[in-house]
Formats: structure tokens, C-alpha cells, sequence
């Protein structure tokens, strides 16, 4: 066992204890191994591990490295081989900033998107999924600390972003949010999951390396984790 299967089994406990704390089941928390900066190498001791969600920044950085990881663990369109019959597939979401132009590669790469931010971007991926016949989920990011230099959208604008991905048949599972540095996490995740109950949504992507587990907490349904899982970057 190397130091990064150490790591993951470290947080996987932390998150259990957690969600025991909140009377929840850690089962129902989806871990995200943010594994952006990180070349393959790795990479292939979570997946040697059994861990099959992974969280990527960059589209272009996505497209370098996980359509071969894929095919070496388990094939790109989910479709296991003989071998590989009980593994689960090799998921991987989009957590960065979108880019429009980007859509129709992120829709083609991604099994899920974390930053859906603005109408423009609801209208890209949609021409993008019509166009690839490929439905994948979209997390609206909401910027909750209301900080200029952060993506997501105005959380005034929550509904109505909603209500344009659903007219594009966009699915939306939940809401997700980077709080602000340097200040305690648990108000702005408290609001998060206000608004996605006001907004009839479940889904909770929030929490990070150092503030999942008040996420978890807090309902988180997604935690992106990245520095706990594979050290600082050199």
C-alpha cells in the first residue's frame, strides 16, 4: 500500500465519522478525487485501490490523460471487459471553469459538469448533448461568498438558471459552491443547502481537503478532495 491508497483510506474515515456524527450514511457521499496537475502515474494507485471518481479542472488536461486511463481500468464508454465484469466504470467530472466553446468536449468527456454558471453556457451544452445524443448532469455553481474574482452564478439568480437548464433539458441534481478562503466554511455551506431545498434540488458539491468533513456535516452529497487525497504539489 502506498502513501496515496493511505491517504484515501484516511478520508474515507473521516468522512464515515462525519456522516455519523450528522446521522447520515457515508454510503450516500460521493467522493471526488480532484486529481487536476496530476499525471497518470499518480493517479493509479486510487484506481488500483478500487476508487472511481475523479475530478478534473481543465478539459484539455482531461483529454490528455483519461481516455487511456479509462481504457487501461475499464473502458471509456463504461463497457467493462470479461475481466473487469464486477469493477465499476472510471467516472470523471468537470469542477473548473467551463469555457462555451468548450461544451461540446466537455459533454463528450465528462460523466458530470460542477460549473454551470449562466445562461450561455446552458445554451452551449445543450447544443452540445442534442448534438452528441449524450444526457450528462450539470451542478449550477453558485457564487456564495459573492466574490468577483470567483465563477458562479448571483445567488438571486439561482432560479432562473434553474429554470433555463430545464427548458434546455439539462439535468440539474444540485448545487455546487467554493466558499470563501480564510474565514469558516459552515455559514456558506448552511446557505448552499438552504437554497438548493428552497430549490427542490438534493445535490450538495461542496467541501474540500481542508473543510469536508463540516461539509459532510452539512449535506454535502459531493466532496472534491485533492491535497488529503495525493499531497501537496510539488
Amino acid at each position: 500500500m502506498n502513501k496515496s491508497q493511505e491517504k484515501l483510506i484516511f478520508v474515507q474515515d473521516k468522512m464515515a465519522k462525519a456522516a455519523k456524527l450528522a446521522r447520515r450514511k457515508a454510503e450516500d457521499i460521493n467522493l471526488i478525487a480532484i486529481s487536476k496537475t496530476r499525471v497518470a502515474d499518480e493517479i493509479r494507485p486510487l484506481l488500483d485501490a478500487g476508487h472511481r471518481l475523479f475530478g478534473e479542472n481543465r478539459v484539455q488536461e482531461a483529454e490528455e490523460k483519461w481516455p487511456a486511463l479509462r481504457e487501461e481500468y475499464c473502458s471509456f464508454d463504461g463497457q467493462a471487459s470479461e475481466e473487469q465484469a464486477d469493477v465499476e466504470p472510471v467516472k470523471v467530472h468537470l469542477v473548473g471553469q467551463l469555457q462555451s466553446n468548450k461544451a461540446e468536449d466537455a459533454v463528450r468527456l465528462f460523466d458530470a459538469i460542477h460549473s454551470l454558471d449562466r445562461p450561455s453556457l446552458v445554451k452551449a451544452l445543450a447544443k452540445a448533448m442534442d448534438k452528441l445524443d449524450r444526457r450528462i448532469p450539470c451542478f449550477i455553481q453558485v457564487n456564495i461568498g459573492e466574490e468577483p474574482q470567483k465563477g458562479g452564478c448571483e445567488i438571486t439568480d439561482v432560479p432562473k438558471l434553474i429554470e433555463a437548464t430545464r427548458l434546455a433539458d439539462i439535468e440539474v441534481p444540485g448545487l455546487m459552491c467554493i466558499p470563501p478562503s480564510q474565514v469558516h466554511p459552515a455559514p456558506y455551506f448552511a446557505l448552499l443547502a438552504k437554497l438548493a431545498k428552497d430549490n427542490e434540488l438534493t445535490g450538495l458539491s461542496m467541501g474540500m481537503s481542508g473543510d469536508f468533513e463540516t461539509a459532510v456535516k452539512l449535506g454535502a452529497t459531493h466532496i472534491r478532495v485533492g491535497t488529503a487525497l495525493f499531497g501537496e504539489r510539488g
